[in-house]
């Protein structure tokens, strides 16, 4: 996989948000922008500290995921300002000095301690839109997030620059390493601990510095979507393993999910293949100008064919979509978008001012319903499952003559099947960032 350097795109994207930043400004009524790295939550009635998330419009500006109490000021027409937080601590490591493609391009100011920002600040802080939480106020600065500023912030963040997919790629690089690592040890008899442990050690990350808390499951466990207990001892018998797991780089997130048979022969192996195959049609229908929304029903109705064909399922599947019967077996989105956060922001983005965009009826878990333009990053996540509680309200609502019991009993015991990639929009044929990094 072709690895760009970041540095050279560097420019371009800090143009990018400078000019997004003028034009956030001009509509909040603002004269300077402020964004608080973020301060450390603590424990109810503890000194321990939570892990700390950086503000994503922070690292958004610079690749810096791990300082704390630190701001970027910026005014129209001036270069952007950090004000860096580098204390007097020997209780824990103090943050190197700055260093990097970036810093060239950014006036940087070291300080002791917070409140040392205080006077680097451009003011009055009643002119500035602060970008922030709550806990990140320092004296008269107090994050107000006002709505104009973020609703065009937020709606500008889905077209992504080419500084900001040379490093999501980097991030599926190290998410699919660690994938291969978690398949050996799966295929080794590993129990779901350890292969969250082997999967961490290949991409180098531990609990809190991948993107989301890695989703390792074994057998019946594929069918808890979020399932993150992570059993200590390994099952008599491993007949499937489902892992979602990603991966971090310069605060950008890979989301990658995967499903395997332990008998690459067995049925449900077949599945998965089938499963696969309809997910990389998914995949290459990520198109400008496709309604999301589309691309997901059309999703249900591949995937009740996939049932259909194994016998599971007995109406057609469009009668399974229409009756909600698909649903017990797909019941989460297609997808969602993705860069600075898993979960992306302004997947439900009716404008760059404001409103949003509703889910199809019938299907509350979607979390993108926005038409694809070039430079969105989508995920592409269809899954199969057997989950009980779903499958009992097929019954009670009356469709148990829509699906083949018996052949849900022999693909119960797999739990389910999800196969996860992310596609980046263009203006001709999609990219998935995922499947070369696998290569």
């Amino acid at each position: 996989m072709h690895i760009v350097d970041p540095a050279p795109l560097y420019p371009h994207h800090l143009a990018t948000l400078r000019a997004r930043a003028d034009e956030a400004l001009a509509r909040s009524g603002h004269d300077h922008l402020l964004i608080p790295s973020g301060r450390r939550h603590y424990q109810l009635f503890d000194d321990r500290d939570y892990p700390f998330a950086v503000n994503p419009h922070f690292k958004h500006w610079l690749p810096l995921t791990r300082v704390t109490d630190s701001w970027l000021a910026y005014t129209p027409g001036q270069r952007p300002k950090l004000v860096y937080l580098q204390p007097f601590d020997y209780w824990h490591v103090v943050p190197d000095a700055p260093s990097g493609w970036w810093v060239e391009h950014v006036d940087v100011h070291v300080i002791r301690t917070p409140e040392e920002a205080l006077p680097l600040l451009p003011g009055p802080a009643a002119r500035c839109a602060i970008l922030g939480e709550a806990n990140s106020a320092l004296g008269d600065y107090v994050p107000n997030n006002p709505a104009a500023a973020l609703d065009y912030l937020h709606y500008q963040r889905s077209y992504k620059t080419p500084y900001e997919i040379a490093l999501m790629r980097v991030a599926q690089r190290k998410a699919a390493h660690a994938h291969r690592a978690a398949e050996r040890a799966f295929r080794a008899g590993a129990g779901e601990f350890d292969i969250h442990m082997a999967y961490c050690e290949a991409a180098r990350q531990d609990a809190t510095e991948v993107p989301y808390q890695n989703i390792v499951a074994l057998n019946t466990h594929g069918a808890v979507l979020h399932y993150t207990e992570l059993d200590r001892d390994p099952p008599a018998h491993s007949l499937s393993f489902l892992i979602d797991a990603g991966a971090s780089h310069c605060g950008y997130a890979a989301d990658i999910t995967r499903t395997y048979a332990a008998d690459r022969g067995s049925e449900f192996q077949a599945m998965i293949d089938a499963v696969d195959a309809a997910q990389q049609a998914m995949c290459a229908g990520v198109r400008a100008g496709v309604d999301y929304r589309q691309l997901h029903v059309d999703a249900h109705l591949s995937l009740m064919g996939i049932l259909k064909d194994f016998g599971v399922l007995k109406a057609s599947p469009e009668a399974a979509l229409a009756t909600g019967v698909s649903a017990a077996f797909f019941p989460h989105g297609l997808g969602h978008p993705i860069g600075l956060q898993v979960h992306d922001v302004a997947g439900f983005a009716a404008s760059d001012r404001g409103g949003t965009i509703a889910r199809p009826e019938g299907h509350p878990y979607l979390r993108m319903t926005r038409v694809l333009e070039p430079g969105m990053v989508v995920t592409i996540e269809p899954g199969l499952y057997f989950i009980d509680m779903l499958l009992d309200e097929v019954r009670k609502n009356g469709h148990a003559a829509s699906v083949d019991w018996a052949r849900v009993d022999e693909f119960r015991p797999y739990g389910g099947i999800r196969i996860e990639d992310e596609v980046l929009c263009t203006d001709g044929a999609a990219d998935n960032l995922t499947r070369p990094a696998f290569a």
